[in-house]
């Protein structure tokens, strides 16, 4: 298959044809990882896997100490 790279603003694009984005199981505002290698361009899924809590936990440290602050006075008319 062939395409033509063509102006886009101050950049440049290539229309990918929906056989080859079939076959790769690619979809509108799927994210995407683009890299140049030498001669070719490689573009891949990016597959954003959910963390658990556990695994979003597992760098901490426990150097953090929450704290209150205080934003001034009220105005209007809310109550604490």
């Amino acid at each position: 298959m062939h395409a033509i790279i063509q102006k886009w603003g101050n950049s440049h694009a290539i229309r990918l044809p929906k056989g080859i984005l079939e076959v790769a199981d690619l979809h509108e505002n799927d994210r995407v990882e683009i890299n140049a290698d030498n001669d070719s361009i490689v573009i891949k899924r990016i597959i954003k896997k959910h963390r658990t809590l556990e695994e979003r936990l597992a760098d901490y440290t426990g150097d953090y100490k929450c704290s209150e602050w205080d934003t001034g006075e009220t105005k209007g008319k809310e109550a604490y």
